[in-house]
């Protein structure tokens, strides 16, 4: 099945890049289309999957207007909701990994009638600062060694070319991202390094999505009120995102559950495929995966 694929403008002129699979009523959509898409493009045999990138990601525009990227993660909520309106979609279910499993949770308390379900996979965490005990964070020695390579590459800066510390950046990311490194090769999408807004992307990640994402202050009042069924799906191996963060959001939420998945990190997918793929789908179809759990505060 081949995608539609194009630009979708929105209000303020910013085009961004979609892809779409499917013609079921029953749509996801799924933002990241420049890492997401040859993983995910599977949940298209019986619904519509919309894949997008984010403003001055993948093949989006790139954007020079600080002013159009200040908001941060504010911004890609609204840019979800770009999509969901200009295929003209009622309800939707949402799928997010890494910080925009955290998107869209915003997206959902700020669009409540647009959302059916919700799944985070491998999220940033609620509250930036928390720290959480050793055993719900992984901060190995691959952790250490790709902080130490990252000081490096930056350190060796300045050539003006970004190709060649670009690949080194996604050879070190691709060890990060998985559990055994045996399974860093099985990672296939396009790398990074061959999107011009992917080389540039720490710069507004630093600058704008991140402390946008570390001002924000969920109260247990303002999530109460979240109704839409949340799937978290998080590895115990997790560096970027700490497993402490996959059980903090579903003790918080109404009617949210976890899917552990032992022994892997931040692509649970590429990890335990047959796992978050069943469950995934199983969630998607209305009901609740049988290894999927609740977690009571005060068990953190």
């Amino acid at each position: 099945m081949l995608p539609r694929e194009g630009f979708i403008t929105t209000d303020d002129g910013v085009r961004l890049f979609f892809q779409k699979l499917g013609n079921s009523p029953n749509a996801v959509i799924i933002p990241n289309a420049v890492h997401m898409f040859d993983s995910f493009k599977g949940l298209a045999d019986d619904r519509t999957v919309i894949f997008f990138d984010l403003r001055s990601r993948g093949r989006s525009d790139a954007v020079s207007d600080d002013s159009k990227l200040a908001r941060g993660i504010h911004q890609d909520v609204d840019d979800l909701e770009a999509v969901r309106r200009h295929f003209g979609i009622d309800r939707v279910d949402v799928l997010g990994h890494s910080y925009q499993g955290l998107g869209i949770v915003l997206y959902a308390l700020k669009y409540p009638s647009h959302v059916n379900r919700l799944v985070q996979i491998g999220a940033m965490q609620p509250h930036a600062a928390t720290q959480y005990p050793a055993h719900l964070t992984n901060a190995d020695a691959t952790l250490a060694e790709f902080h130490a390579k990252l000081a490096q590459l930056q350190q060796e800066g300045g050539s003006g070319d970004l190709q060649e510390p670009g690949k080194k950046f996604w050879a070190a990311m691709r060890m990060l991202m998985v559990a055994n490194p045996a399974d860093a090769g099985k990672i296939q999408w396009t790398p990074p390094y061959e999107y011009p807004n992917e080389l540039s992307f720490m710069k507004h990640w630093t600058q704008n999505v991140l402390p946008s994402i570390q001002a924000l202050t969920f109260t247990p009042q303002e999530l109460a009120k979240m109704k839409a069924p949340l799937l978290a799906v998080h590895g115990t191996k997790d560096r970027q995102a700490p497993y402490g963060g996959g059980r903090e959001w579903v003790s918080l939420l109404p009617d949210a559950r976890l899917l552990t998945v032992e022994n892997s990190a931040h692509v649970p997918w590429i990890e335990a495929p047959e796992l978050v793929f069943g469950a995934i789908r199983t969630f998607l179809d209305g009901r609740w995966p049988e290894a999927a759990k609740a977690v009571l505060r005060e068990t953190q």
